[in-house]
């Protein structure tokens, strides 16, 4: 039977299932087994990050039947850690069990085309932008949109499928480099900077909103974030209200993050929905009352909110797997060194390899004032040989 919106919690003891097994997966892994729960995963990856520190682990296709059938034979509800799985895998869970977000919520976030016009609707500002799906979409370009930033519709994380152009002829090479697949070209704005804000909503309406967060990127990745964001109360609280705004006309249920730019002359745009609990969140691990996987455990099990009050500033610096590679050849980072830096918070994610680009772990930095904060970060970022957070 599958549990209804009014059904009782679910208790724990009970299985609770997830389809990926990348990072975000195992720090929610973590946080329901805190809360008493086992945790399946269905991952076809035999050393993922989630599937290392699961209960369970289904080593099978997002689409293999089996696997599915099992995973809905033991778990009275499902998740996921990332936006792309497949729309068919969640329509059987769906029918067997409950499963949070519901694909109708993910797929507005899989494509930029459909998450640029939801946000538009939902009367929330978004950069000017126009969607590029043929060659005489270009043709009618309006001018005042270059210089821009390409980006394809679907699959573009991380900086990947994203193109700076500034002329027609660079859009023209850029779009067919790209395959000539859907695209949205934005406006290149100036920005005084970037914040995302983690919500949790529950299938009751129930929300809880984490505090704006600061993010820095280098070359379209998140390098930094920075807890409270140094911004003034009014424009946090217009940041939390549309977040909330967003995810009750998503009707969505679980944890989503969502991205604003905040232009020079004060205005907050949306930039992107993330269906899923976010990079840009993992301080909330060390530095928050509850965690925003905790938030998604607490959800799909049908559990209270928990709460999200900040403790202490906090500094999360990414670990990519650049550090590895910092002199002549691979070498292991100083942990230890890492460790010795007061209030640093280390989580490494149980990569077998690292790779550069790819992201292997982060730290977070908690002190009595954000000042400190930041200082602690710059110490560790010295030891890891990157840039520290501004």
């Amino acid at each position: 039977m599958i549990p209804s919106p009014t059904s009782a919690p679910i208790a724990p003891g009970s299985w609770l299932g997830l389809l990926g097994g990348g990072q975000l997966g195992r720090m929610f892994c973590m946080a329901a087994q805190s809360l008493g729960y086992k945790v399946c995963v269905l991952d076809p990856g035999r050393d993922s990050p989630a599937g290392a520190v699961a209960d369970d682990h289904l080593c099978a296709d997002y689409l293999d039947q089996a696997a599915l059938a099992e995973l809905a034979r033991r778990c009275r509800a499902a998740t996921t850690e990332f936006e792309n799985v497949p729309a068919a895998a969640l329509a059987f869970l769906a029918q067997h069990c409950a499963v949070s977000p519901e694909a109708a919520s993910v797929a507005i976030a899989q494509d930029r085309i459909s998450e640029k016009r939801f946000l538009a609707a939902s009367g929330i500002a978004v950069a000017p932008h126009a969607v590029i799906t043929e060659a005489s979409d270009l043709d009618r370009l309006d001018a005042r949109l270059l210089p821009g930033i390409l980006k394809s519709a679907r699959l573009g994380y991380d900086g990947k499928g994203q193109a700076r152009v500034a002329t027609l002829g660079e859009a023209r090479a850029a779009w067919q480099a790209m395959g000539s697949v859907p695209c949205v070209l934005e406006q290149r704005l100036a920005l005084k900077l970037e914040v995302s804000i983690v919500v949790a909503r529950t299938r009751s309406g129930a929300t809880t909103t984490f505090p704006v967060c600061e993010n820095e990127h280098r070359g379209g990745i998140l390098a930094a974030s920075i807890v409270p964001a140094r911004i003034d109360a009014v424009l946090a609280q217009r940041a939390r209200e549309a977040a909330i705004a967003v995810a009750a006309a998503m009707n969505y249920v679980g944890v989503l993050c969502v991205e604003f730019f905040v232009l020079d002359d004060g205005r907050l745009l949306a930039n992107e929905i993330a269906p899923r609990p976010h990079n840009s969140g993992h301080y909330t691990i060390d530095a928050c009352v509850s965690s925003q996987f905790d938030e998604q455990a607490r959800v799909l099990a049908g559990q209270p909110l928990g709460d999200t009050t900040l403790l202490a500033p906090a500094v999360m610096l990414n670990i990519l797997g650049d550090v590895w590679f910092g002199g002549e050849r691979m070498r292991e980072p100083d942990w230890s060194s890492v460790l010795a830096v007061p209030g640093a918070k280390l989580h490494l994610y149980g990569k077998s390899e690292a790779r550069r680009g790819r992201k292997m772990g982060h730290v977070t930095c908690v002190a009595a004032t954000l000042a400190e904060a930041l200082g602690r970060a710059a110490e560790v970022a010295r030891v890891l040989g990157i840039t520290p957070p501004h």
